[in-house]
């Protein structure tokens, strides 16, 4: 079944029985909330298809509280809604780069760790990230990998090359995502995908113009519906979204096409989403009591065992909670030469507007 229709499904029997209904003897995480909380409310910002089912029903029950829970597609449309001031949100979760633009804005609160103590449980390469040393304003929520979703059998080979995807006959989108999409084109070239030499930004630009007459959307993150539904034959997408069309398929016996997910040879980007306060938060606490339940070995691991990204959290590998086949998945968990193939996108302050300028351009003059 289609894990999407598995959400709404689970939504709609709480709305029929309440909150209430789902007891606590079938919840499977040990972790216990503060006391105190009872009757309260946290407003919670996120990306869309990124938690499983119960994952917020169940705090909603440990905690005796509410959640409002919105979605948005892609970091831009965070960034700019936080900018406009925020209008109560008590967590977001803005990936690597953004994450830096927020801090270097004074949009997030520094965190209170003596309040998460399972913040223990990171891998240590999410420990002091370079984006936020000493995890100063946030922890890794999920983390992976953003490169091509396609249709093996519309497409009728196997895909190794971004020359391959920007070159292809046939409909294809990109997604809403500047840095990246300017950055896969900088691995065709050759160029730093993060140099700041307007000189090569501008190269990067005039390949994606030249090389977007396949492109049928410029999508908010919904490639994979896209692809899904037939309407493109490849994507950029998040691998996790990606896996899920894979799995959704692969359970559905009507279902006749293949569909794979791929770093090119040339590489892809590597990124890491993270829980953070936005200042302005309405119930600062209850945000904290989130970040911990979230780093809860168990809810941790349902959230990326039933999404497909990545989880930072070692309490749940080292106790095999992570499902083994995604485990052994290069596509999930990339090894490490694969990873020596990948860009994390750094921030620079002076080269934003640059940036901004020159994605506007492409999707005008492609007209997205």
């Amino acid at each position: 079944m289609n894990k999407k229709l598995i959400v709404l499904m689970v939504g709609l029997l709480m709305l029929v029985v309440g909150v209430p209904a789902l007891a606590q003897d079938e919840i499977k995480t040990t972790w216990t909330c503060p006391a105190g909380f009872e009757g309260q409310s946290l407003n919670v910002y996120n990306w869309s298809t990124y938690v499983a089912p119960d994952t917020i029903s169940n705090f909603e029950t440990l905690c005796g509280v509410s959640v409002t829970y919105d979605v948005y597609g892609g970091n831009d449309e965070l960034l700019t809604r936080i900018r406009q001031g925020n209008p109560g949100y008590d967590i977001v979760v803005p990936s690597d780069f953004t994450l830096e633009i927020m801090v270097g804005e004074e949009l997030l609160e520094p965190l209170d760790k003596s309040l998460i103590p399972n913040i223990a449980n990171l891998s240590p390469q999410f420990v002091d990230p370079p984006f936020d040393p000493d995890n100063t304003y946030s922890v890794v929520y999920q983390w992976g990998t953003m490169a091509i979703g396609y249709n093996f059998t519309a497409v009728g080979e196997e895909v190794t090359s971004w020359n391959q995807f920007f070159d292809y006959a046939g409909p294809v989108s990109w997604l809403e995502a500047k840095r990246e999409m300017l950055g896969f084109a900088g691995l065709v070239l050759g160029i730093d995908p993060n140099t700041t030499d307007s000189d090569q930004i501008n190269q990067m630009k005039d390949f994606l113009i030249e090389k977007g007459g396949n492109v049928s959307y410029i999508a908010p993150d919904e490639g994979q519906e896209l692809l899904a539904r037939g309407e493109v034959n490849m994507a950029v997408e998040y691998m996790g979204d990606i896996f899920q069309i894979i799995a959704a398929c692969e359970e559905d016996p009507n279902c006749d096409q293949e569909y794979r997910y791929v770093v090119p040879e040339e590489g892809g980007n590597v990124w890491a989403d993270n829980l953070a306060i936005p200042v302005g938060a309405q119930n600062i606490p209850l945000a904290h009591a989130f970040i911990d339940y979230i780093l809860d070995p168990q809810v941790g691991a349902d959230i990326s065992n039933f999404t497909s990204y990545a989880s930072p959290n070692q309490a749940a590998i080292d106790q095999g909670l992570i499902d083994e086949a995604m485990l052994a998945n290069p596509g999930i968990y990339p090894t490490e030469e694969k990873l020596q193939r990948l860009f994390w996108v750094a921030e620079n302050a002076d080269t934003e507007g640059t940036y901004a300028n020159v994605w506007d351009e492409v999707k005008i003059r492609l007209g997205n």
